[in-house]
């Protein structure tokens, strides 16, 4: 039955980014148009809803930053993520990282927190706690593959994992001493009031599809973008953006606008921790396999640094990999002579210790650099170190959702 799921989700990404063909395919995507006006209507209205103050929108008093995006996955959110994060911790801020947990199994009972006076913290207030940024508490399967891989990489940042924001946000501010609250994935959590919106835009498909939910991979239409602090484009390659800026100005004449690489630093085996060069990969024979939203991109990146790639396998994105899938998976690697595997760095953190390892298995760690904007970039970095600085609204509520 799990596997029958995983296959139909697989399927239906496939029929959404074209990938899948035929009159099954082309009656799937006629039916998913219909539903996405249906979306569309849903999306606008609660924005309005929340603009006019019809439904509560919650202030817990701190800085509280969205890192979010138009479209589903894809845009290389969690690295940014980590960059702002290690730079805010490292110029003095308490952050703190608020995640919803996407694909996080419930924990059978809360765990344990006593208040500064000894006294038991409330269970039914209790969100996940991922990492207090002093020691790493749970583990992917609990926390959610992306909340544990930054739990992992960042010392002195903590990590809450909660559907309510609010409530994880409460909680890390009065419990962990939090002073700064990054939202992550968090443009379309409206229940809590975010003093700046950073808006990540993948270079090589700015608004995913172009079309909304469920046909598409769009969450907003484009013209949403208006409601962006700050603009990040994503794994560029160094080549001029304007005509991709000429766009975004269409929707967003104002946000400063970021350009960044999300380029690959080294191999890191997934159970040993051994690091190896880029140049490993070179003229190897290699097997990818991968849970993401988009592993085109990721098998492109494979190749560009001389990996032979001939085995792609992939998964529905956040997948949790099972032995049975995995030594299945090796023991193709092994008849076909593959040198080595490679998934990504979110894969890794879910990947089960397979009974016999004949093949090695690395990730490809990514990391961001800023390309263009680097006064946008300090100036925002400024601007969340200094949050009381005359005039700036980050402390403030923002009333800038379209209509």
């Amino acid at each position: 039955m799990k596997e029958t799921l995983a296959e139909l989700e697989v399927w239906g990404a496939d029929v959404i980014f074209g990938r899948a063909k035929g009159f099954r395919a082309g009656m799937m995507r006629l039916a998913m148009s219909a539903l996405s006006g249906v979306y569309r209507v849903i999306v606008q209205t609660r924005l309005l809803v929340f603009r006019k103050r019809w439904k509560q929108q919650h202030h817990l008093g701190t800085l509280v930053v969205s890192i979010g995006n138009l479209t589903v996955g894809g845009t290389g959110k969690t690295p940014v993520v980590e960059l702002l994060s290690r730079t805010l911790r490292d110029r003095g801020r308490r952050v703190a990282i608020l995640s919803r947990g996407y694909k996080s199994r419930r924990l059978k009972e809360p765990q344990n927190w006593k208040n500064r006076d000894g006294t038991k913290f409330p269970a039914d207030k209790m969100p996940k706690l991922v990492s207090t940024g002093r020691a790493l508490l749970l583990d992917s399967k609990f926390a959610g593959d992306e909340p544990f891989m930054l739990a992992r990489n960042l010392d002195g940042v903590a990590v809450v994992v909660d559907k309510d924001r609010v409530k994880g946000g409460r909680f890390a501010v009065g419990q962990l001493g939090a002073d700064t609250l990054l939202l992550d994935d968090g443009l379309q959590y409206l229940h809590l009031s975010h003093g700046i919106d950073i808006v990540l835009i993948d270079r090589s498909a700015p608004f995913g599809t172009g079309a909304l939910l469920p046909r598409g991979t769009l969450r907003e239409p484009p013209r949403n973008l208006c409601r962006a602090s700050y603009i990040l484009i994503t794994k560029c390659d160094g080549s001029p953006n304007d005509a991709l800026i000429a766009k975004l100005r269409r929707h967003n004449r104002v946000a400063p606008i970021i350009e960044c690489a999300h380029g690959p630093r080294y191999l890191e085996e997934v159970f040993t921790g051994q690091r190896q060069p880029l140049e490993f990969l070179k003229d190897k024979w290699t097997a990818a396999i991968s849970g993401i939203a988009v592993p085109e991109g990721f098998e492109r990146g494979l190749e560009k640094l001389g990996a032979r790639l001939e085995i792609r396998r992939r998964f529905s994105d956040h997948h949790r990999f099972s032995r049975k899938e995995i030594g299945k998976f090796l023991q193709r690697c092994i008849e076909r002579d593959m040198e080595l595997v490679v998934t990504t760095e979110k894969d890794a953190v879910r990947f089960p210790r397979p009974k016999e390892q004949t093949v090695p298995i690395y990730f490809l760690r990514i990391e961001v650099e800023i390309l263009k904007g680097h006064d946008a970039w300090n100036d925002l970095v400024t601007r969340l170190c200094h949050p009381s600085a005359p005039g700036d609204p980050v402390l403030r509520h923002r009333d800038a959702y379209a209509l």
